[in-house]
């Protein structure tokens, strides 16, 4: 149990990592309004993919979880839309790698019309939402706006009208702006107003992926369900329910196949929730919610409220109604039953169990369309797992410890641990909108006291009301075990750690999960007062500066590490000091951007180089709080984050964060793939010195 203990800890505490480079979108949609007859017309709606891309057919067959093509078009009282949309084009039948059966797809072209009638001259507004697959993988669902105008009803001017959308492709030596890509803010006048082109997407709050790697969500929830076993309300389940399974029936091995199916039962109730997420929310749309500032401040107040339910302060329960009606139809004498007394624990453990699935759904949010389905699946998995082990091996009960104040001293444990991490989301959201209720040194002294308060109570100076008396020895004399000794130093080691980041300390090893130094109100040995700026020897006025001072990393704050916040500004000092510019793609709430800053750039070799050779342009990818003079397609007035997302997208097609890119003033590529996330000194290094070596050999 010790063990299991000591897995919970480096679970609850591991490190967030990897992300991923997004694939570029390889359709091209071209929408058309072509004229039947008067005030009758045919929307016309194509698709060209590029080799070895298929998009799936309006009735893609296969194990029915594929995801077909689907239209919306906007009510309109001038437009009555005539029978169904129908496809066309060359349909591929075939069985496709990772699922059952014959699915149903179209290569390089398909079509879709709708006929529509029409009252006067009028615009036709819609969306189609999409999915596309190759052999080896299938990118998240997009979904692209249209808009058709009708303007022939009175005079036949034209036939077919046309818009299109596909996304630019990237010179791999340069990256030239384009009638697509965005025209950027004019430097020396504020009062000019630009328009931008933008994706369909608008930019939203990134952290620091758009999706996590699904083994790394399977793992997480896998490891969080076995930790909900060691809960009170599962953990005295375990015994009584595999005698039952094993005692009740005279057939042993029928005992066993039975406590499977419950434990598969299990699965599948947890499974079907997570499907159930995907269904209510869409495929992405989990996903989305978690990144913005308001579903930020929601989690936040779900973690306080199941910290403080670990704490003893109130328990968490479902309607008794809901236990009762399960319960009256489970029983160990069909399956059904079965399934039925599988609900009823998931019911009746949820206030042990309800911490852990909130975390899980965060994790699972940002596992795309899959996420909600297996990290839900897998957590069941592990919560399942024990209960068809023991009934397989009874044997092994016997060495559980019988269920005591341990268990107890575990909530307690997580109750603590989910306060900690409730900050996490409320600075998220804090830093997004700017409030500054939660600064830097304002963090660290909440987790300093939260560490100090558990140490406390594992050494028992603290009680709570459902804990019981310490253990006692041979003399009847209350003791402290080794064990718990060891988990006190360790809160109070980590108190003392966090101790020197009150005065500006970089703390590199908790970076990732702290707010920027930039909204630290006093650092020791630095002047605070001292913009970024004066550690350039250009004069001129950085851009965006006072709004994003804020979030400047500790490499920038501390260490004298001068960067730019415009786009073209930086490009304009890269050609005046003749050095490559460095587009650092980054984020406010980007956790990978702030591990790669304090355990890389800050290194004594990485900072030389980029303080002496580059010149550095911070584009923050989620700064939407940050206004611009940038107009959109529509008219529409651009953030700065929707501004430097957008680059991102149409110059480099990508939208991960942290990712590094460099370019000279003429905008040719030094390093075609760019740089992502790796906690390597001497590769970044490396990797700097060819981006130099490349500059030189274009810049002679």
């Amino acid at each position: 149990m010790k063990k299991i203990f000591a897995l919970l800890f480096i679970v609850l505490f591991g490190a967030i990592k990897l992300y991923s480079q997004i694939i570029a979108d390889p359709t091209t949609w071209t929408y058309k309004a072509n004229k039947i007859k008067d005030k009758e017309y045919e929307i016309k709606i194509e698709c060209q993919l590029k080799p070895h891309w298929h998009i799936w057919s309006m009735n893609p067959g296969g194990d029915g979880l594929l995801m077909p093509p689907s239209f919306e078009f906007k009510k309109n009282a001038d437009i009555t839309l005539v029978g169904k949309i129908k496809e066309n084009g060359k349909l591929l039948k075939r069985e496709f790698p990772g699922t059952d059966g014959m699915t149903n797809s179209y290569e390089q072209k398909v079509s879709y019309t709708q006929n529509i009638k029409v009252a006067k001259n009028t615009v036709v507004k819609g969306e189609n939402t999409y999915q596309v697959c190759n052999e080896k993988t299938c990118l998240p669902p997009e979904t692209k706006k249209f808009e058709i105008k009708i303007e022939d009803i009175v005079e036949a001017i034209k036939d077919t009208i046309t818009t299109t959308q596909s996304v630019p492709q990237t010179d791999t030596t340069s990256i030239a702006t384009t009638s697509e890509t965005p025209t950027v803010q004019d430097t020396t006048t504020e009062s000019t107003v630009k328009t931008v082109a933008t994706t369909n997407n608008k930019a939203a709050v990134l952290d620091d992926v758009t999706q996590k790697p699904l083994w790394e969500i399977l793992l997480i929830a896998f490891l969080a369900g076995l930790a909900a076993v060691t809960t009170p309300c599962i953990y005295s389940m375990v015994p009584l329910t595999v005698s039952v399974f094993t005692k009740q029936n005279n057939d042993r091995k029928e005992g066993i196949k039975k406590a499977l199916f419950y434990a598969i039962s299990i699965v599948l109730i947890f499974a079907i929730l997570g499907i159930s997420i995907t269904a209510i929310f869409g495929s992405d749309g989990l996903y989305k919610l978690s990144t913005n500032w308001i579903a930020n401040l929601v989690f936040f107040t779900l973690f306080v409220i199941f910290g403080l339910s670990f704490l003893g302060a109130f328990e968490i329960t479902l309607p008794a109604k809901w236990s009762t009606a399960a319960d009256k139809k489970s029983s160990t004498s069909s399956y059904l039953g079965i399934f039925f007394m599988a609900l009823t624990l998931v019911i009746v453990s949820f206030s042990c169990t309800s911490a852990f699935i909130g975390g899980i759904a965060v994790w699972a949010s940002k596992g795309g369309f899959w996420g909600p389905f297996f990290g839900f699946g897998m957590f069941g998995l592990g919560l399942g797992l024990p209960f068809a082990f023991f009934a397989m091996f009874p044997g092994y009960l016997k060495n559980l410890e019988k269920p005591g104040g341990w268990q107890n001293a575990l909530k307690v444990t997580l109750g603590f641990i989910e306060l900690a991490l409730a900050l996490k989301f409320l600075s998220n959201a804090d830093l997004v909108k700017g409030w500054r209720l939660l600064d830097r040194e304002i963090f660290i002294a909440i987790w300093m006291v939260l560490a100090i308060l558990l140490g406390l109570y594992l050494l028992g100076k603290i009680k709570f009301f459902n804990d019981s008396e310490l253990k006692k020895n041979y003399f009847d004399i209350p003791f402290l075990s080794t064990f718990r000794l060891f988990l006190a130093g360790a809160c109070f080691t980590f108190a003392i750690y966090l101790f020197p980041g009150l005065f500006g300390a970089p703390l590199n090893g908790m970076s990732a999960f702290l707010p920027p130094m930039g909204t630290q109100a006093f650092v020791l040995g630095s002047n605070t007062n001292t913009s970024s700026s004066s550690t350039s020897s250009n004069t001129e006025e950085v851009l965006y500066e006072k709004e994003m001072k804020l979030y400047e990393p500790a490499t920038v704050r501390s260490l004298g590490l001068h960067t730019y916040f415009d786009f073209e500004q930086a490009k304009e000092i890269s050609k005046k000091e003749h050095k490559p510019l460095m587009l650092d793609f980054t984020g406010i709430t980007c956790v990978n951007c702030r591990k790669m800053e304090s355990e890389v750039w800050s290194s004594p070799e990485v900072l030389k180089l980029l303080k002496e050779d580059f010149v550095i342009v911070s584009l923050y990818c989620d700064a939407n709080q940050v206004d611009t003079k940038i107009k959109n397609e529509d008219g529409e007035f651009v953030t700065l984050g929707q501004f430097n997302l957008n680059i991102q997208r149409t110059k480099f097609n990508s939208n991960s964060q942290p990712l590094y890119f460099y370019i000279d003033d003429k905008e040719n590529l030094l390093a075609p793939n760019g740089y992502d996330y790796k906690s390597d000194v001497k590769a970044f290094v490396a990797h700097l010195e060819s981006v130099k070596v490349k500059y030189k050999e274009l810049n002679p």
